[in-house]
C-alpha cells in the first residue's frame, strides 16, 4: 500500500499512502476511538483553509463547483493543476514556499466558467460579482502575493496574507500582547493563540477568539461532538481527563484551559492511541504567536517505541553532556516521553503534507515544570524512504561512490535517530534565564528553535553514548548523517525554491543558517568543490565538523536562553536566507533532470464503520483505495462547516 496511484503527480507535488501497521492488533473499541478522534481530526479542515487566507475558502468552493459542473473537456489542465494544488496547500499559497500559486488558466476563461455554472456557485453569487470578488486575488501576482512574508525591515503582519491579522501592523500587534503579558505576573499562557486580532474603525483592537461560541464556532462544535463521542471508548481515566479538558477549552476560549488540557495531556502515558487537536503550531504567523490548527490521530508502534524509549530515559545524560553553557542546562530534566507511533489520520495543517516528528507542548514552562511528548512517525518515514530508494538522488548529488554506499547502509536508520534526537531531547533541553521572555526572538524565533534542535541531534548522533545504549552499531555510522545533512543544507534543498526566491520557511532557514555558519566556522571541516562542472559538499574532517556543531549549539542556546533577538537576527539574515543564484540554478536543472517532485504528502486511508444487525457500530474497516481528487471533494463536501 506505499505504491502511489496513476494520477500521483502534480506541479511540484507527489502523493503517497500511508498505511496503519500493526491496525489489526488493535482491539475494536480502540478502532472506535481512534474512528472518533479522526473524525474530529477531519472537522478542522475548513479552519486551516480560512486560516491560511481569508480568500482561500471562497476560491476553493468556486474552483470545486467549476470542476463539478462544467464538463471535463472544458476544463484546461492548468486549471485542475491549480485546484490540486489549492487542496494541497489548504489555500492558494504554497504550503513551503508561502508564494501565491500562478493560476495558468486566463481571466477570460475563469470568467466564462463561472457564468457556465452560475446556479451552483458558493453562497448564491452571480458569476459576475464573484469573479469582481476574486479576479484580484487569483490573477494578480502583486496582490497579497505571499502568505507569509519576514522581510526584514518591512511591516510583516500587514505584509502577510495569513487570515491572523485584519487592519493590524507588527507593531500595534506586539505591543498588544505585551500589555497582556505585564497585565498577567501571575500566569503566561501563550497570549494570543487562539484568536484573530482585529482593529475597528474607531482604532479600537480587539480579538476574535475561535471557539465555540466564537470564530469557527460551526467547526469546532463539530470537533467537540466527536471528542465527546471519543470519550466512550477511551482507554483509561487519564486519556478521558484530557479529552474532557480540550472539549471545555474548545467552549471557553480560555487559554489557561489549554494549558491545563496541556499538562493533563502530558500525563496520559498508558494508553496506546493518543492525538494532536488544537491550535498548535505558530510557523503560519510572522510574528510567532497565532496557532495554525491541526489533527493528528496516532497509536504507538510498541516494537519500535523502544529505540525512542532509550533515548528518553537518558535525558538527564544528554543533557548534562551537552556543550552550552552550564547556566542554560536544566538541572534536572522532567516528563520526557518518546514514541515512535504509525500516523492513523491526518487533518488540518498535518494533511496532505505532514511531519515526521512531534513534540509538544510547545510552551516553555509547561515543558520546564511537566516535561514534554516526542513522537516519531514511523509509518509516513517509512513511505517516505520507500518513495525515495532507487530514484537517483544520491547518484547525482552524493560526491563519491564510497560516500554513497555509507548513505544507503545507515542513511534511514540515523535519519530516524537524528529525528529522535531533535523530537525527543532537543526540543526540550535548555532553559530560559529568569526573566527572559519566551517571545524574545519574534519573528526569528521559530527558525533559531528548529537549529536548536537540530544542531542537539547533530551533535549526539556522533556520540559513543549511542553505541553503549545500543542505537547504532558503527561508531562511523553518523558520518551518512552528517553528510547529507550538509548536502541539504547547502545544496539540495535549494530544488524546493523557485528561481530568483529567497529561503522563507523556518525548517529550511534553520539547515541553511546551520550548514553556511559551519563553513565560516572552519573552512577546512567541509567545503563546496566543483568537479566537471558540477558541484558538490566534500567533507574532510567529520570530527571537525562535530566540534563545529558544538559551537553553533552553544550560541544558538545562549541566544534562545538570554532572548538575544539581535544576535538571533544577525545568524539567520546572514545565513539562512539568502540564496547563491548561480548555485541555485544548477541544483534546479539537475534535479530536473531527475524527473522528481521535491514535495511529497499522503492520502488518508478511508475508515467505514462495521455495523451488527441492530446498527450498532462494532468495528472499523480500512479503505486504501480512494483517489486524491476523491478524497478531497469528499472532505469538501463530508466536512464543510462553514460557506
Amino acid at each position: 500500500m506505499y505504491n502511489t496511484y496513476k494520477n500521483d503527480r502534480f506541479a511540484d507535488i507527489q502523493i503517497l499512502r500511508y498505511t496503519l501497521k500493526g491496525w489489526e492488533g488493535l482491539s475494536p473499541r480502540q478502532h472506535l476511538l481512534i474512528f472518533c478522534l479522526s473524525k474530529a481530526a477531519l472537522y478542522g479542515r475548513d479552519i486551516i483553509c480560512d486560516q491560511n487566507g481569508r480568500y482561500n475558502l471562497l476560491i476553493r468552493k468556486t474552483l470545486e463547483t467549476i470542476y463539478l459542473h462544467l464538463p471535463q473537456e472544458e476544463q484546461p489542465e492548468d486549471f485542475q493543476v491549480y485546484l490540486r494544488r489549492v487542496w494541497f496547500s489548504n489555500g492558494i499559497y504554497h504550503h513551503y514556499g508561502c508564494e501565491k500559486f500562478e493560476p495558468g488558466f486566463s481571466e477570460e476563461w475563469f470568467h466564462n466558467a463561472l457564468k457556465r455554472v452560475e446556479k451552483y456557485l458558493p453562497q448564491g453569487k452571480d458569476a459576475d460579482t464573484l469573479f469582481n470578488e476574486l479576479r484580484q486575488i487569483i490573477f494578480d501576482k502583486n496582490y497579497l502575493p505571499k502568505r507569509v512574508d519576514k522581510t526584514y525591515g518591512e511591516d510583516i503582519v500587514k505584509g502577510s496574507a495569513c487570515n491572523y491579522y485584519e487592519n493590524v501592523s507588527k507593531q500595534e500587534a506586539e505591543d498588544f500582547y505585551q500589555k497582556k503579558r505585564i497585565a498577567n505576573k501571575e500566569g503566561q499562557p501563550s497570549w494570543g493563540l487562539n484568536s484573530k486580532l482585529v482593529k475597528d474603525a474607531d482604532g479600537t483592537l480587539r480579538e476574535e477568539t475561535w471557539k465555540e461560541d466564537g470564530l469557527y464556532g460551526a467547526s469546532i462544535k463539530k470537533i467537540t461532538f466527536w471528542l465527546e463521542k471519543a470519550l466512550t471508548f477511551a482507554e483509561n481515566e487519564a486519556q478521558k481527563e484530557s479529552l474532557r479538558l480540550l472539549i471545555k477549552y474548545y467552549r471557553s476560549g480560555n487559554l489557561y484551559d489549554f494549558d491545563q488540557f496541556s499538562i493533563a495531556w502530558l500525563k496520559d502515558l498508558d494508553g496506546q492511541v493518543d492525538f494532536i487537536n488544537g491550535f498548535i503550531e505558530v510557523y503560519g504567523d510572522p510574528i510567532g504567536l497565532k496557532g495554525a490548527w491541526e489533527g493528528f490521530v496516532e497509536y504507538k508502534d510498541l516494537e519500535a517505541t523502544r529505540r525512542t524509549q532509550t533515548v528518553s530515559r537518558n535525558a538527564q545524560w544528554f543533557e548534562d553532556h551537552s556543550p552550552v553553557d552550564d547556566r542554560f542546562k536544566k538541572k534536572q530534566v522532567k516528563g520526557v516521553t518518546s514514541n515512535v507511533v504509525c500516523a492513523a489520520m491526518l487533518g488540518g495543517d498535518e494533511y496532505p503534507s505532514s511531519a515526521i516528528g512531534i513534540n509538544l507542548p510547545n510552551a516553555d514552562w509547561i515543558r520546564a515544570q511537566y516535561g514534554s511528548k516526542s513522537v516519531t512517525i514511523g509509518n509516513l518515514t517509512e513511505a517516505y524512504n520507500k518513495a525515495a530508494h532507487g530514484n537517483g538522488f544520491l547518484d547525482e548529488f552524493v560526491i563519491d561512490d564510497a560516500t554513497k554506499a555509507w548513505v544507503d547502509k545507515y542513511g534511514d536508520q540515523c535519519d530516524d535517530l537524528h529525528t529522535d534526537l531533535h523530537e525527543c531531547l532537543g526540543h526540550g533541553s535548555g532553559q530560559l534565564l529568569p526573566g527572559t521572555d519566551p517571545n524574545a526572538l519574534k519573528a526569528y524565533g521559530n527558525t533559531i528553535e528548529e537549529a536548536r534542535a537540530d544542531l542537539f541531534g547533530l551533535y549526539y548522533i556522533a556520540d559513543e553514548k549511542l553505541l553503549e545504549l545500543g542505537l547504532l552499531k558503527d561508531k562511523d555510522a553518523y558520518e551518512s548523517q552528517y553528510y547529507t545533512y550538509m548536502m541539504n543544507g547547502l545544496m539540495t534543498q535549494l530544488s524546493r525554491i523557485r528561481s530568483g526566491h529567497k529561503i522563507e520557511e523556518a525548517h529550511m532557514q534553520n539547515r541553511s543558517l546551520i550548514t553556511h555558519w559551519a563553513l565560516d566556522i572552519n573552512p577546512q571541516a567541509a567545503e563546496i568543490v566543483c568537479r566537471d562542472g558540477k558541484h558538490y559538499v566534500r567533507i574532510n574532517d567529520y570530527q571537525a565538523l562535530r566540534d563545529v556543531f558544538a559551537k553553533e549549539l552553544a550560541e544558538i542556546q545562549r541566544i534562545k536562553s538570554e532572548g538575544d533577538y539581535e544576535a538571533a537576527r544577525q545568524l539567520v539574515e546572514k545565513y539562512g536566507i539568502k540564496v547563491d543564484k548561480d548555485l541555485h540554478e544548477e541544483v534546479l536543472h539537475r534535479y530536473g533532470k531527475l524527473n522528481l517532485a521535491p514535495y511529497k504528502g499522503f492520502l488518508n486511508p478511508k475508515m467505514i464503520l462495521v455495523k451488527d444487525k441492530k446498527e450498532n457500530a462494532v468495528d472499523v474497516r480500512l479503505d486504501y483505495s480512494e483517489q486524491y481528487d476523491e478524497q478531497m471533494l469528499r472532505y469538501s463536501n463530508e466536512y464543510a462547516t462553514f460557506i
